[in-house]
């Protein structure tokens, strides 16, 4: 599939909020495997802001136990954190050459085998909602265009995350709405760990079998997890419709 195409596809995904099984778990789920296959970039993850103004990861393209700590860390301080309150892309081409600012987060990113992190803000009419964090394995810092393209791409996803819903967004919603995606998001994980105790397997498999199981049936992923959190589906059906290989 040529460049060209990619992008349409992934523009495309970010803003379809009419089809049947949109939900905001699957818009990031979309929007960081876009820039990964999109962008000089080897792993993405997107964050939100909670009501207190900390940093909340809503999809990422690695569920490695390193890559989740890495992400953890920026919470409370890093490049990401950074991006989100001043709105704008902060570059860290050589990640070990600020072991003085951030010392256990460039310790958690060079462990996970990375080098160099960029951070784009996510944000709806210059407000922010988040940051994108995208790295890459080595060092030097993202091209213009593809630090254009990740903001155009984080930005489709904010604007989508507000029309999600049947109705209309007031401006008192974005909080609302963020705040409901946080929820979501929480409930997946313990969803998540759920059908790993279930099936004695990784969390990343649980995810997959999850996906896959909402999309075999048009489902909303927020839909399926709920259910599942709240007994009203059985593990058993999550791991029985596992995609054959």
């Amino acid at each position: 599939m040529n460049r060209e195409r990619q992008l349409a596809q992934a523009f495309l995904a970010l803003s379809d909020t009419y089809a049947a099984e949109f939900d905001p778990l699957h818009l990031f789920h979309s929007l960081v495997h876009a820039c990964r296959d999109l962008l000089d970039v080897d792993a993405a993850a997107v964050m939100i802001a909670d009501a207190r103004g900390g940093l909340r990861t809503m999809a990422s393209t690695d569920e490695d136990a390193a890559f989740s700590e890495l992400l953890q860390l920026q919470n409370g301080h890093g490049p990401c954190l950074d991006c989100y309150r001043i709105g704008e892309p902060v570059s860290v081409p050589d990640i070990a050459a600020e072991q003085a600012n951030w010392p256990h987060l460039v310790a958690a990113v060079i462990e996970a085998g990375y080098d160099c992190l960029q951070a784009i803000p996510m944000r709806l009419q210059e407000r922010p909602l988040g940051a994108l964090t995208l790295l890459r394995r080595h060092p030097g810092r993202l091209n213009d265009d593809d630090v254009h393209l990740a903001q155009a791409l984080a930005d489709s996803a904010a604007l989508a995350l507000m029309h999600w819903s049947t109705e209309p967004a007031r401006a008192d919603d974005v909080i609302t709405r963020v705040q409901s995606v946080i929820a979501s998001r929480a409930t997946l994980e313990i969803a998540k760990g759920m059908i790993a105790q279930y099936a004695d397997t990784t969390i990343g498999e649980a995810s997959q079998l999850l996906t896959a199981y909402a999309k075999q049936r048009r489902l909303r992923l927020t839909e399926t997890v709920q259910a599942l959190v709240t007994r009203d589906m059985n593990p058993a059906a999550i791991v029985a419709a596992k995609p054959r290989a």
